[in-house]
């Protein structure tokens, strides 16, 4: 569909089960069951969305989401910036207000291997 294929190379290289979708002109990723930071969250794994912005592998993705929305444990609390949310395919998806600055995407090489570290290391530091 729209993603590049280094990036389908990669995420079946990882083993990921991942689906692309275009819903209200929109091209999302989604993964599904994303492992999660054992112990820190109220899930082991939720389904997370990237929207992959026009221009992409050379514009940088901006912001992920989850469905279902995970809570921060103990107290079962939303980590900051994590309260709003969006429909996409039908579903609500919780939105990590997460930004990935212009001059750190390197244009050529840097694609969802890259931009999944990014997500890992919010995952692991998320207060």
């Amino acid at each position: 569909m729209f993603l590049p294929e280094f990036d389908k190379d990669y995420l079946v290289s990882k083993g990921y089960q991942y689906t692309e979708i275009v819903d209200a002109g929109r091209n999302g990723l989604i993964i599904q069951n994303y492992p999660l930071p054992i112990g820190k969250y109220n899930y082991e794994k939720s389904d997370l969305l990237i929207i992959i912005p026009p221009g992409y592998p050379d514009t940088r993705p901006d912001m992920w989401y989850f469905s279902p929305a995970i809570l921060l444990v103990p107290g079962n609390r939303p980590a900051r910036q994590t309260l709003a949310t969006i429909q996409f395919d039908r579903k609500k998806w919780q939105r990590w207000s997460r930004h990935y600055p212009a001059t750190e995407w390197r244009s050529g090489a840097d694609g969802i291997h890259t931009y999944l570290k990014k997500v890992d290391k919010a995952l692991k530091i998320a207060t």
